[in-house]
């Protein structure tokens, strides 16, 4: 496994002119985030930057088909020295599309991984999904992942994930694959982040700032909610995060019981306006079953925020145990006593590590991949 930036340049010779090719199918979120951090830092550097991207819409497609688009937009004249993807893309599929590309140092970096993608019935599961993302790290130089959970569980997860393979399964990938890998943290703009002095008054405020989507298990942090109220407890809440086509039925159910509840409703369309609603928040939750980094909840605890995480994903990485939980029921005792008594929180001194994601201290060693 990859330390300290060890640089595995093939053919044993790097490219005197340096030359990135950035390549992001599903632009928005914290995809967008990263893309944008590397093309900042490489400008600073004086570095040439070629940026591609697509929408971040229909990421099903754009797992399936983004190679093609890429292979016909990149340019046939530009020599890259570096291409840095996402694991949304099928880099094998790419590079056999575009076969000049393979002489290029090739960065593949995971923001998740779909091997353990909760599904609701097996049958269900999209066996390409994953399988693009494991031929794409055979074809890659260097694989990055955004938290030693994600990567611990492509690992762990790839010969139980190949076994739905009917017959003529591959053998001895993790051997192929593991000294490729390496974990480089997601980069946090923390210095743009003030401190914040949280009301003193009023009814504690809840906020739950995540996709409306079923991996992130909205029905239990509302079902926590609605045994609030049935307590007598007052509280505002905020659901914010990004909506898709289809929005799990739970959300309209939500809407029309915590009305008398209800702070802010919906994704917030700018930055600013996010981040406002998270300085006049005192609590925020996770109730995911599908998280390998976290950007909403680390940059809530970067202003203030209270966090309460399940004990389970990527949260122990990152949060001590006084902010996990085990049951819905531990979450539930906590918002009450919460609830009860909102100055537990907002006299609370954060005991999370935030500066292991501080973008400035990351800077060198994303750096020393891409170039």
């Amino acid at each position: 496994m990859l330390t300290n930036c060890t640089k595995i340049i093939k053919n044993g010779s790097t490219c005197k002119m340096h030359h990135v090719l950035l390549l992001e199918p599903f632009y928005g979120g914290s995809h967008k985030q990263l893309l944008d951090y590397l093309v900042e830092i490489l400008n600073a550097k004086d570095i040439e930057v070629t940026k591609i991207t697509m929408t971040d819409k229909k990421w099903h497609w754009r797992l399936r088909t983004s190679a093609l688009y890429f292979a016909e937009h990149i340019p046939n004249e530009r020599d890259f020295s570096c291409i840095f993807v996402s694991s949304v893309i099928n880099l094998a599929e790419l590079v056999g599309l575009r076969p000049d590309l393979i002489k290029a140092f090739k960065i593949l970096y995971f923001h998740e991984n779909q091997l353990i993608y909760p599904v609701r019935k097996q049958q269900d599961r999209d066996f390409q999904y994953g399988y693009n993302q494991i031929v794409s790290t055979l074809s890659a130089d260097v694989i990055l992942f955004n938290s030693s959970y994600n990567m611990e569980s492509f690992l762990v997860n790839l010969n139980s994930f190949l076994k739905l393979m009917p017959d003529y399964r591959p053998k001895l990938l993790p051997e192929k694959i593991k000294p490729k890998c390496a974990v480089l943290y997601f980069p946090l703009k923390l210095s743009l982040l003030p401190v914040i002095c949280k009301p003193s008054s009023g009814a504690l405020h809840i906020t739950w700032p995540h996709r409306w989507e079923h991996d992130k298990n909205p029905q239990e942090f509302f079902q926590v909610l609605f045994d609030l109220i049935d307590c007598g407890l007052n509280f505002k809440v905020s659901v914010l995060g990004q909506c898709y086509s289809e929005v799990p039925d739970c959300f309209k159910e939500a809407y029309i019981k915590l009305s008398n509840h209800i702070a802010n409703w919906g994704f917030q369309k700018s930055k600013d306006s996010y981040m406002e609603i998270l300085r006049e928040t005192d609590v925020v939750i996770s109730t995911a079953n599908h998280e390998f980094f976290g950007v909403s909840m680390l940059e809530a605890v970067s202003i203030g925020c209270y966090p309460l995480c399940p004990n389970r994903l990527v949260y122990p990485e990152f949060f001590p145990e006084c902010y996990l939980y085990n049951t819905k029921q531990q979450l539930f005792k906590k918002l009450k006593q919460f609830c009860k008594r909102p100055e537990l929180v907002r006299n609370h001194q954060s005991k999370v590590n935030l500066l292991q994601f501080d973008s400035n201290r990351l800077r060198d060693e994303y750096l020393c991949y891409l170039l």
